[in-house]
């Protein structure tokens, strides 16, 4: 799933509740996750999250398939750009069948202060931002310490994504990525990989 915060743009999922969160899911979103598989309830976020360095532009790795994006057939990405007021732009972005991109933009808001790793996204009008069901789950679940990947997902574990800050990463750190994702009891073999072009790799190795 992406949120905005100023660079390039990332990757957004749909949340259990919200309607509106579908309506993004055009595209797809610390320390690592703690150790040890999660035996019930709620999958676990990361400690903490500064929002400062995960902000800027991601790649879709790999998600859980979800009818949201179904439309995206490759260069899935999603840029995070925080706003004085505390939330943060999302800008999310694939290539359909036809080689157009698409883009959704959205904001996201922080529900967790403590933790800053649980998110709401809302891709919905402004003016229909005080409706709770538009607004979608965005928990940051893996994070690697040099904020090179992330492992977002959904309370109720129906969806996931893998966002890197390449497009494509080596596989100790996509391995390490499932793990964060199986330990919090996500189905990790129904993950599939993105697709990304030489235009996204060019993107990726530019000079910022």
């Amino acid at each position: 799933m992406v949120l905005r915060i100023t660079s390039p743009r990332a990757i957004v999922p749909r949340m259990r509740r919200h309607a509106s969160a579908r309506a993004i899911a055009l595209f797809l979103p610390l320390a690592m996750a703690c150790s040890g598989p999660a035996l019930a309830g709620e999958p676990r976020t990361v400690e903490s999250v500064d929002l400062g360095r995960y902000g800027g532009h991601w790649y879709e790795v790999a998600r859980f398939p979800n009818p949201f994006q179904r439309r995206c057939t490759a260069d899935v990405t999603a840029t995070y750009e925080a706003r004085p007021d505390g939330t943060i732009d999302v800008v999310n972005r694939c290539r359909v069948a036809s080689g157009a991109l698409v883009e959704a933009v959205g904001v996201a808001r922080v529900t967790d202060p403590k933790t800053r790793a649980k998110l709401a996204v809302r891709f919905a009008p402004a003016f229909l931002s005080f409706l709770p069901f538009l607004w979608g789950d965005y928990w940051v679940l893996g994070l690697e310490p040099d904020y090179r990947w992330a492992v977002v997902g959904t309370p109720d574990r129906e969806y996931l994504w893998i966002l890197a800050r390449t497009p494509d990463v080596a596989d100790a750190d996509y391995r390490a990525a499932l793990s964060a994702a199986a330990a919090e009891g996500f189905d990790v073999g129904r993950t599939v990989r993105t697709q990304h072009g030489a235009q996204a790799a060019a993107t990726a190795a530019a000079p910022r």
